[in-house]
């Protein structure tokens, strides 16, 4: 199955973002990936649809935006409307998930359900098969830059046989949080699909160079 990397754009230099987006379409990315962060759900807030728009107007690369927000049903059409390929919510945010996740999926973007590490699986077992992903986070949400939980990695694992099981194998596996050129390949091999980086790639001494070595790996 097609490996996808996505660049976390939390990590990148907003001073000159055009010009990083720029370079990392050249690279080689898939994805870019977009943290919305509102303060509240998480001790940290990031941006929103205005930004998405005029990111969506300087390239062609899909935006997956991963919603960290609370009540995201109150505000998920300016999500939509701005130009975003992929929302993925957490169900602990909205009273009503299936309803969220159908409702994105009927403007024609793919939805998808993210797990904090401390989220159990059996959250989505009921629904797994309606989602397009699933994110499994690596590290707590709300900061770039930190440290895989190494916990995480017996948790794709089960993510991996539950989908099996539960007959959901169109279902792709994402993972957010430390990954970098040490773990991407052994998370690979493991079945995860889709691979956010941020400060492994915009932090590095040459994140075009780092870009190309990833998608080497994968």
């Amino acid at each position: 199955m097609k490996k996808f990397l996505a660049s976390s754009l939390l990590s990148a230099d907003f001073l000159h973002l055009e010009e990083v987006i720029h370079f990392t379409e050249k690279a080689g990315v898939d994805l870019l990936h977009l943290d919305i962060m509102d303060g509240h759900y998480v001790p940290n807030l990031t941006f929103g649809p205005p930004l998405i728009s005029q990111i969506r107007n300087i390239t062609n690369l899909p935006l997956d935006v991963h919603l960290m927000i609370t009540n995201p049903e109150e505000t998920i059409d300016t999500y939509c409307e701005a130009g975003a390929s992929m929302i993925s919510v957490h169900p602990e945010t909205t009273k009503h998930l299936h309803r969220l996740i159908s409702y994105i999926k009927k403007k024609n973007i793919k939805a998808g359900a993210v797990l904090n590490p401390a989220t159990p699986l059996s959250m989505l077992e009921d629904i797994l098969c309606e989602l397009d992903y699933v994110l499994l986070m690596s590290v707590n949400p709300g900061f770039g830059g930190q440290s895989f939980i190494p916990q995480v990695r017996k948790k794709v694992d089960r993510f991996i046989k539950i989908r099996k099981i539960l007959g959901c194998e169109q279902v792709k596996l994402e993972i957010d949080g430390g990954v970098n050129l040490e773990n991407i390949g052994d998370l690979s091999r493991a079945g995860v699909e889709i691979f956010v980086v941020g400060s492994a790639i915009y932090h590095s001494d040459d994140p075009e160079a780092t870009i190309q070595k990833m998608k080497r790996v994968l």
